[in-house]
């Protein structure tokens, strides 16, 4: 009981350790040529998975990665913790602190970016053949939910990580762009939720599943953030809270473990939980604890759960037999000229000049992490297959790598990116060590 032979220990501890030290090293070398960490991370699945070490010696990719029979669920297990730690992360970077102009672009770019673009995704399903790319559930609707979704996901991981490498986290762009990812996010995993519980019910639609999986996805979120600010608010810093006192960051991650449970019991993506979880964190605790929480989860979580899970995707991935490149094309230039436009139009409403809405339109093009957690979940409930998993994974890859470069770009021309971000100036002590100030 609960235990594993010798040998199948020792084999699944190579098979992972390969797997995380090709996740590193090819996301290393993919910061060192300006390309986000997470698509040198996924590469390392498409490296050692069916892509390429599966298509040329498929005995060698049988016998590493399932090698026993239990082999495929431990890597599993692994996968579904790095993706409970990436959104357990993203919610900690969740921004709150805004003036009152911030505060009304903030809600008209999250309106502008995620109900046009979510509408233009969801007729341009009837546009596309997407009957070739339905999963086993075999419901379109839910397929139709999963494409609007896709045009309209943004990333707060990667789009973070982007700022952080540029030294431009503390400024007003920066502070605005991760607001609009988190909040409209939010609105996204509500439907995605809602597909995952059509999917599950063997497409049976009627208003009263409907309103059903909307009602309790809304409560989850306003009880959470009810409940959760209080007892982080009130009961986190006390001598009565134990396991705070025995563990800071075991304390954090317990929480986020029973709102994780909560929320698949619910029929809540586990994943919501999760992210509410490091939102409500961010939000109730003072600057300097949520800031200790986060660097705590971050330290454990990219240097093993969450390089494993960007790898295990590429692991699932086999583009070789499975990925249309001419149809991933079309649909990458219409996904991102949806967003990139919506975002445009919206800012230029909001009185904002061509540039910054440019910059705002890229940025928030970026799906990074919630693309791929969008491509997982939905392939695991059934709702698209292996094809159109593909060409989901790998639009979050594209349009990671193209807001990196363009605001990369942006910065090293010393062009401003927006109202407010006139004055920066570049310190550094050496090319390994810039900062704007």
């Amino acid at each position: 009981m609960f235990s594993l032979t010798s040998a199948e220990i020792s084999h699944f501890l190579l098979a992972m350790g390969c797997l995380l030290a090709t996740a590193h090293l090819l996301g290393f070398l993919a910061e060192r040529i300006f390309i986000p960490r997470v698509i040198g991370e996924v590469a390392a699945g498409l490296v050692l998975g069916p892509t390429l070490l599966g298509h040329f010696f498929p005995d060698a990719f049988q016998w590493l990665f399932l090698g026993f029979p239990t082999e495929d669920k431990l890597f599993g297990l692994l996968y579904q913790f790095g993706l409970l730690m990436l959104m357990f992360t993203s919610g900690l970077k969740f921004q709150t602190q805004f003036n009152k102009e911030d505060i009304k672009l903030t809600s008209g770019l999250v309106i502008g970016a995620t109900i046009p673009a979510f509408i233009v995704g969801w007729f341009a399903a009837d546009l596309f053949n997407i009957a070739p790319f339905i999963g086993s559930a075999n419901n379109p609707l839910a397929m139709k939910i999963v494409i609007a979704i896709s045009i309209a996901i943004t990333s707060i991981p990667v789009i973070s990580k982007i700022f952080n490498d540029l030294g431009i986290m503390h400024t007003r762009f920066a502070k605005i762009v991760v607001a609009c990812a988190g909040i409209h996010d939010i609105f996204l995993w509500v439907a995605l939720g809602f597909a995952t519980t059509l999917a599950s019910q063997s497409g049976v639609f009627t208003v009263s599943t409907a309103m059903s999986s909307l009602g309790t996805s809304i409560a989850f979120i306003v009880g959470t953030f009810l409940l959760g600010y209080f007892l982080f608010k009130r009961l986190t810093i006390t001598k009565q809270n134990l396991l705070f006192r025995s563990s800071n960051l075991g304390y954090f991650l317990f929480i986020m473990f029973i709102l994780a449970s909560i929320a698949g019991n619910l029929h809540v993506e586990t994943i919501f939980g999760a992210l509410l979880a490091g939102i409500v964190a961010k939000v109730a605790l003072p600057k300097t604890l949520s800031e200790r929480v986060e660097q705590g989860v971050s330290n454990i979580s990219f240097s093993w759960f969450i390089p494993i899970y960007f790898a295990t995707v590429g692991l699932q991935l086999d583009l070789v037999r499975h990925f249309s490149l001419l149809f991933f094309i079309g649909y990458l230039l219409f996904a991102t000229l949806t967003q990139t436009l919506a975002v445009y139009i919206t800012s230029r409403i909001m009185k904002q000049d061509r540039f910054t809405s440019l910059n705002l339109g890229v940025a928030i093009n970026d799906r990074g992490g919630p693309g791929i957690v969008l491509s997982s979940v939905a392939y695991t409930a059934g709702i698209i297959n292996q094809e159109f998993f593909a060409i989901l994974v790998m639009l979050a890859l594209v349009t990671s790598w193209i807001p990196g470069t363009w605001l990369r770009i942006v910065v090293n021309k010393g062009w401003r990116l927006m109202p407010g971000d006139e004055n920066l100036v570049l310190k550094y002590t050496n090319e390994e060590d810039k900062k704007w100030v």
